[in-house]
């Protein structure tokens, strides 16, 4: 289902770019728009061309489905935390975050 609430996109806007570790500015910056005009995008308070949407999508490394459709694969806050954190990381922290989660889901199994 599309989406019209410019808050309920602004909303999905903070849960991405939290989940990729951005800042505002950063999102801002990558999207040729200033830190003031993504910060009240986010808060749900203006209205998005077309081409500011790209723009943003485009920064987040996400596709305009994402934030322009409802889905029910929403992320639990558990979830956006455990991204959150991985997004942090370098690459070799992330391969032991994985062997780890892997070692102890196979110890509940036995």
């Amino acid at each position: 289902m599309l989406l019209l609430d410019m808050r309920e996109i602004g909303n999905k806007l903070l849960a991405i770019r939290k989940r990729m570790g951005m800042t505002q500015v950063e999102v801002a910056e990558a999207a040729g728009l200033s830190s003031r005009t993504y910060a009240d995008i986010e808060r749900g308070t203006v209205n998005m061309r077309v081409e500011t949407i790209l723009h943003i999508c485009e920064a987040l490394h996400i596709t305009p489905d994402e934030i322009l459709t409802q889905s029910n694969t929403e992320l639990t806050v558990q979830e956006e935390e455990i991204l959150a954190r991985l997004n942090a990381c370098n690459s070799k922290d992330k391969e032991t975050a994985l062997r780890l989660l892997n070692v102890y889901l196979q110890s509940l199994s036995e």
